[in-house]
């Protein structure tokens, strides 16, 4: 560890280190004293704690402190015999000013710092400063402002890191709920001195490009009995005590142990009423479609039973790539009467996708809702021939039946000629040569349409939102996933897309005669990257097994 710390000191510029040299290597290095002194001063440097073996005084590098700080030329006080030439040199990171060492130290990882501690009682001693704490509760969790607060409250930077934030920094980013069909997004971030989980919800339908809602379901703070404390935050009677524990990897569950908050005086009626207010933003008595009454009602009577004793998995968000018909992200978008639900489009060589973060009974969370063929994009006609379904269906479903037909030709191909790819290795990773060219095809039609083109919807197609993008960039066939209640009889039907801008697109459902807007999620994502392209495939795999 004392030689670790030697090159980090080195690293810093420390002593004879400033000059830099070209290391030079002798065979064979003098065993006397005297010669010592003469060594070369970049291998004095690299030998800063096996020298100490070697000193008259038989210290040793195991030696305390305080007996290694005394040994080598300087003697005991570290003023003994010098060349009058100049100062002493350090001997090891031990000769260091203290200031020196807390700048050293604060540069290591948080993870690091306990087994330094380890070393000596200096180190130890050192490691209480708070400048060490402070700058990594900084570098590595973003606080800033909120440190000034433990002033007010009596806390530490080491108590903040050490107990609270190095503990549960596993459970920091974004997860999923297991709500059935439901699904949810959930954004676990340090919110001040505190650690928060805030679920995301969709504005109020039908307004898709009004910014998202959250509620706190959970916090960890440290407030009381110097530990951190976790408080359930679901229903209306404030803070109560909860719990979290990690199930495993990627993994974590809620429980609240006082449900009795969750209750209202006016019991489940008053409950449903002040849910559909927060969820919908209106009352039962506004909502005079009956099918959509049920689903309203049956969406409470199914996660209210929960008590958000819940358990979450997490997720990524998609990487991004220079190739990308527009940065991938999230988006929430509209759907019939299901109101507005969460989607996380993503980019897969030739193909666009769309997954569902929220769901409904009919296609539930997890599942893709849209795929998009890049190698397919659709010229649309002039606005009077757009007004006509007749005209955009058989356009659209011309594409289709050619799509079929190559997918069953390559199909065929595959089986014959391909080969198994090894454990661990994608086949959608790689892009076969034809496949490669459809992109470059598909990429010169976009650059041709660079053009915005008018866009209307045709007369007879359902849309939420009676104002929607006039024009747009370029249009793509692509599919969409239907069922019916229960995710009976799922089936991919064909559809229009259009890219309206970088935050907006849509997509017409041939078969169910409606139309989605489509509005990125603009909401700061903290801890949420993807480690790799790999990593985030595998766990849209694993959502559609979550829910499928």
């Amino acid at each position: 560890m004392l030689l670790r710390m030697a090159v980090c000191a080195r690293l810093c510029g420390v002593g004879q280190s400033r000059r830099c040299r070209r290391r030079q290597r002798h065979s064979q290095a003098d065993q006397d004293s005297d010669s010592e002194m003469d060594m070369d001063e970049e291998e004095e440097e690299e030998r800063v704690v096996g020298k100490m073996k070697d000193e008259p005084d038989g210290s040793s590098s195991s030696s305390s402190c305080h007996n290694s700080r005394g040994a080598g030329p300087s003697g005991a006080g570290g003023l003994g015999s010098v060349d009058s030439a100049g100062p002493p040199h350090p001997q090891s990171l031990l000769d260091l000013p203290p200031e020196l060492l807390v700048e050293i130290f604060s540069s290591l990882p948080g993870t690091a710092l306990p087994n330094l501690a380890l070393v000596c009682k200096k180190f130890r001693q050192i490691l209480n400063t708070e400048t060490i704490w402070r700058r990594r509760c900084t570098e590595e969790f973003g606080m800033r402002d909120d440190l000034r607060k433990m002033e007010i409250v009596g806390m530490s930077s080491r108590d903040l890191y050490v107990k609270l934030l190095h503990p549960y920094r596993h459970i920091l980013g974004l997860w999923q709920p297991d709500i059935g069909p439901y699904g949810g997004l959930l954004n676990v971030v340090v919110d001040g001195l505190f650690i928060i989980g805030w679920m995301y919800l969709p504005p109020h339908d039908p307004r898709v490009e009004d910014p998202m809602r959250r509620r706190p379901l959970f916090r960890i703070h440290m407030w009381e009995k110097n530990k951190a404390t976790v408080e359930c935050m679901y229903g209306h009677k404030g803070p109560h005590k909860g719990d979290i524990q990690t199930v495993k990897k990627d993994e974590f569950s809620t429980k609240c142990n006082q449900t009795d908050h969750h209750r209202m005086p006016g019991g489940r009626q008053e409950e449903f009423r002040t849910w559909l207010e927060e969820e919908w933003g209106r009352t039962l008595e506004d909502i005079f479609h009956e099918h959509m009454q049920e689903l309203i009602l049956m969406k409470f009577i199914y996660t209210s039973q929960y008590d958000n004793c819940l358990t979450y998995r997490r997720i990524y968000l998609p990487p991004c790539l220079p190739s990308d018909l527009l940065q991938p992200g999230l988006f929430k978008g509209t759907y019939g009467s299901h109101g507005l639900e969460i989607i996380m489009l993503s980019f897969h060589g030739s193909k666009a996708k769309a997954t569902k973060l929220t769901g409904d009974p009919n296609v539930p969370a997890g599942q893709l809702t849209l795929e998009v063929d890049l190698n397919r994009p659709v010229r649309l006609p002039d606005l009077e021939h757009q007004r006509s379904m007749e005209e955009l269906s058989r356009l659209v479903r011309g594409v289709h039946e050619e799509a079929q037909n190559g997918s069953q030709g390559r199909d065929a191909q595959s089986e014959a000629a391909e080969v198994a790819p090894p454990e661990g290795v994608k086949s959608s990773d790689s892009t076969s040569p034809a496949e490669a060219e459809g992109v470059e095809q598909g990429a010169a039609a976009c650059s041709a349409a660079s053009e915005p083109q008018p866009f209307v919807l045709p007369l007879g197609v359902m849309a939420r939102n009676e104002v929607y993008p006039r024009t747009c960039k370029m249009c793509f066939y692509g599919t969409g996933l239907i069922a019916g209640h229960g995710f009976t009889s799922p089936e991919r039907t064909p559809g229009l897309f259009a890219l309206f801008d970088d935050d907006r697109f849509g997509f017409i459902w041939l078969e169910l005669k409606s139309f989605s807007l489509y509005s990125r999620l603009t909401d700061q994502l903290s801890h949420a990257q993807a480690p790799s392209m790999e990593r985030f495939e595998a766990m849209l795999r694993n959502m559609q097994s979550w829910t499928s």
